[in-house]
């Protein structure tokens, strides 16, 4: 079970700079998204985590390349190499595009900056020779500048390419004669069109492709994936304005070559570029709508009174309890940002506009932004506050469900929060703890579009539209760790998702859907009928505090329902005749369930008949795996034991027999690559 290669891996460890992994994400997602999930990663996962058999790119952005070295050389640039020759894709950015090179010659002769040596990736045979214009300070635009970059159209297959255009450029280097590669399988994909300040040698290049085994590898001085609009016109360095105007008005060309070098390292480039959208409104509602002013009336202690309005400031958002009055108001979330108001590059919103998506298409930094909250109190939200997500569907739903349950469901889902556009649903429960204190168990946070979605460890999961997306809030006693320890809530959690897809109404008992250990969703990859090939669709992220001997608990989860892409969806396993699944009664369905599998097992536990539905539905029963942390030897996945949810593996000796020894492996201390058969211990 191969799993489909979907991840985008953005470098963000030692040597890159915030800047550059900034521009390098919001580019790539606009132009990838969403048939892939375009993630920042550390050393250490590109070190120890299972990260190749998924990825589809390695990006290495602007920086220093000598912290690359420092954090990577030997094991690190191994496996990346390893990656690229065995068919996957290499993007250098410029620090990235000296890494990259064989040789790296960087400002000889000019004391500090001076960085001179071999390269173990080696991808370009030669050597990167910079800076290719002078000027370079680090963390400065004082070198920055407009280059006029020349494209080899012939290097490309196909794609609307410039002749010319402008980049971004600010200390990258230049492939030195690098025509005299071409026998091993180096192209020129462009050139500088205006001389050098360092010797090129025989035909120099800015932007060299490199066939690397069965993969390959594209290089760039210049940065593309600079786009004008997130550039400061502000900034005080001499001639910067008309930097950036210049930029703006070559910026189509320049969108258009990073499309064709991207094709070209074989990724699938969207047909229309994705906008990143502005965050929206949230809408406090409740099955009871007495229950809203209730809470509200609750949040007295933290609620502060700011002329007039009233605010609830949270440890990492800043949350405004909007009045009936001002709903409407003019007021736009982006006019709390310091936006430039440059032609062509990014204008201030008209004096009308009324949504809270009327940002310009840019880097916004979303923690910075004040989330606005919309009390329901006498009626849910109406199809033209919330068109993409139906209260009286969702409030039907779950009344319906709760009816079938025999009073063991009534809470998850009674208060619901839901914005069209959030960051994380996890992250404004889990990283504002005063608000999180002071919600009742089973209150609920969903969203349409999460922009800054999170997953487990390193990872992000992507959550375009269509995607099912949702927190609850728990608070699980302390006095049930010996009887129902908290580490299960992630299974049960797995269960409820499963069970709620199949017993969404009559005739879904077969969809066929999975559990991953410890806490992914599979489903039966539908494009490939005949063969039994799982893609993921859904993961699961529970965060835990303590506080008054409760654990207080944000799980969360994301499911892709009627969203096609970066994996499949829900919609796509049903059979002809069937009637699509909807977010609302889905996120009913699941809630319901939660709540009635999470009762059951605070009165007994995660007994024989919780343990055997969770076996029933999951992918490894008698899956063969190596060990890596035990020396690479074979195991047999048994299960999982009862009283702390550890993974059962026993060792296999000859012939594949049992030796007798078991091994009890941690969630958190190992990191599972199942498809490929093996456990890797994490860092």
């Amino acid at each position: 079970m191969a799993p489909r290669k979907m991840n985008v891996l953005v470098y963000s460890g030692n040597g890159s700079t915030v800047e550059s992994v900034k521009h390098c994400l919001y580019t790539l997602r606009r132009l990838l998204s969403p048939n892939y999930a375009v993630i920042p990663v550390t050393d250490t996962v590109i070190i120890k985590e299972p990260w190749t058999p998924s990825c589809a790119l390695l990006v290495f952005p602007g920086g220093a390349d000598l912290g690359y070295c420092r954090s990577l050389n030997g094991e690190g640039n191994r496996r990346i190499e390893q990656y690229v020759r065995r068919g996957g894709a290499y993007l250098g950015l410029c620090a990235g595009a000296y890494y990259g090179s064989s040789r790296c010659e960087f400002e000889v002769g000019n004391g500090k900056l001076e960085v001179v040596g071999s390269r173990e990736l080696s991808f370009f045979p030669g050597t990167c020779r910079g800076c290719a214009f002078k000027g370079f300070v680090y963390h400065s635009e004082a070198g920055a500048k407009a280059v006029e970059v020349k494209v080899n159209k012939e290097a490309f297959k196909s794609g609307i390419l410039p002749q010319l255009f402008r980049s971004y450029y600010n200390g990258g280097g230049l492939f030195v004669d690098a025509e005299k590669y071409a026998d091993k399988g180096v192209e020129i994909l462009a050139t500088y069109a205006e001389a050098t300040d360092v010797e090129g040698g025989d035909q120099p290049a800015a932007v060299v492709y490199c066939k690397v085994g069965e993969g390959r590898a594209l290089l760039t001085g210049p940065h593309p994936e600079f786009a004008p609009v997130n550039l400061d016109p502000k900034c005080d360095v001499p001639g910067y304005l008309k930097l950036v105007k210049t930029l703006a008005a070559d910026d189509e060309s320049r969108a258009n070559f990073l499309k064709a070098c991207l094709a070209k390292l074989g990724l699938v480039i969207s047909q229309e570029t994705s906008s990143v959208p502005s965050l929206s409104r949230l809408h406090l509602s409740s099955l009871h709508h007495f229950l809203v002013p209730e809470l509200l009336a609750s949040w007295e202690d933290i609620i502060s009174k700011e002329d007039g309005e009233e605010y609830i400031r949270g440890e990492n958002d800043t949350f405004h309890l909007e009045k009936h009055s001002s709903r409407w108001s003019l007021s736009s979330l982006v006019k709390s940002l310091p936006l430039p108001s440059i032609p062509g590059v990014s204008q201030e919103p008209e004096a009308d506009q009324t949504t809270d998506g009327a940002s310009d298409d840019r880097i916004v930094d979303c923690n910075k932004i004040i989330k606005r909250i919309i009390p329901h109190e006498t009626e849910w939200p109406g199809s033209k506050e919330t068109p993409y997500f139906n209260h009286h569907s969702f409030y039907a739903n779950l009344k319906r469900y709760q009816q079938e349950s025999d009073g063991e469901a009534e809470e998850f889902g009674k208060m619901l929060l839901y914005g069209e556009v959030v960051t994380s649903t996890n992250t404004l429960l889990e990283k504002n703890t005063k608000l999180l204190a002071n919600v009742p168990t089973g209150f609920t946070c969903t969203a349409t579009t999460q922009v800054a979605g999170r997953g487990r460890g390193s990872n992000v999961w992507v959550s375009p539209a269509g995607s099912l997306v949702w927190s609850v809030c728990m608070k699980h006693p302390m006095e049930l760790s010996n009887t129902a320890p908290v580490v299960f809530i992630q299974y049960l959690a797995a269960i409820a998702i499963v069970q709620g897809i199949k017993s969404y109404d009559k005739g879904y008992e077969k969809t066929p859907v999975k559990l991953k250990w410890p806490n992914d969703i599979y489903a039966l990859d539908p494009s490939k009928p005949g063969k039994k090939e799982y893609v993921k669709i859904g993961g699961i992220l529970v965060n835990s505090s303590y506080s008054s001997g409760n654990y207080d608990l944000v799980v969360g989860s994301g499911l892709n329902t009627t969203n096609a892409a970066p994996t499949t969806s829900l919609n796509a396993l049903l059979s002809p005749g069937q009637t699509p699944f909807t977010l609302e009664k889905l996120l009913a369905r699941m809630l319901t369930s939660f709540e009635i599998i999470y009762k059951s097992f605070c009165r007994t536990g995660f007994d024989r008949r919780l343990e055997q539905i969770y076996y029933d539905n999951w992918l490894h029963t008698d899956q063969i795996v190596t060990l890596e942390t035990q020396g690479g030897a074979r195991a047999r996945i048994k299960g999982i034991t009862r009283n702390w949810g550890m993974l059962l593996a026993e060792e296999l000796g000859w012939e594949d027999r049992p030796t007798g020894k078991v091994w009890e492996l941690q969630s958190d201390s190992n990191s599972f690559d199942f498809l490929k058969g093996l456990l890797k211990r994490k860092v």
